[in-house]
């Protein structure tokens, strides 16, 4: 025998499980985020097409160049004006003079183009051949965030000792590194 409210209690319960489901979908589905009207996402910055690269490859991005300038940055502990040369005329977005990328007047540049041809020659001809080594020299590498290359120290935590030159009238090779600290 059938009961006159069995059907709307099912019909209920239906209803309800079909309520519960939607809600519970809905709730793991992301939202994006509520932007206020009328501004839209920041697009990234554009950077020109670099000029007047002697020794970066010359087909780099303006990204491409400026992710290597930032891992030289950090490398170094230095802002772009160590080596570039600022336009005290022009004065960028975040307040500082614009830096004129192209100009070769400061000699930190040519020192900084010379240091990077010297690290990628230690990978080609060095590091490259040895099997299973695989890790680039950087700026890093002997500067560790300082502006002039920092001594490597031993167990002791002590500077280690200049080496001894054995002849006579062969040059100290660190004695290059002290002329460019000073």
């Amino acid at each position: 025998m059938k009961l006159p409210f069995q059907f709307p209690l099912f019909s209920v319960t239906v209803l309800l499980t079909a309520a519960a489901f939607v809600v519970d979908t809905t709730a793991q589905i992301p939202q994006e985020p509520q932007r206020a009207a009328g501004h839209a996402p920041t697009p990234p910055p554009v950077r020109p097409s670099p000029t007047n690269l002697k020794v970066l490859p010359k087909d780099l991005t303006g990204d491409q160049v400026q992710e290597i300038m930032e891992q030289w940055k950090a490398g170094l502990s230095m802002d772009c004006n160590a080596c570039h040369t600022e336009d005290r005329g022009k004065i960028d977005a975040d307040g500082r003079p614009a830096i004129i990328f192209a100009d070769d007047s400061k000699p930190e540049k040519g020192i900084a183009r010379l240091m990077y041809t010297m690290t990628e020659e230690i990978n080609q001809k060095f590091i490259a051949k040895v099997d299973g080594l695989g890790v680039p020299v950087t700026c890093g590498t002997c500067h560790r965030g300082h502006a002039g290359p920092e001594p490597f120290t031993n167990l002791d935590n002590q500077a280690r000792p200049k080496p001894q030159v054995p002849q006579a009238g062969i040059a100290d090779p660190l004695s290059d590194n002290k002329k460019l600290n000073q």
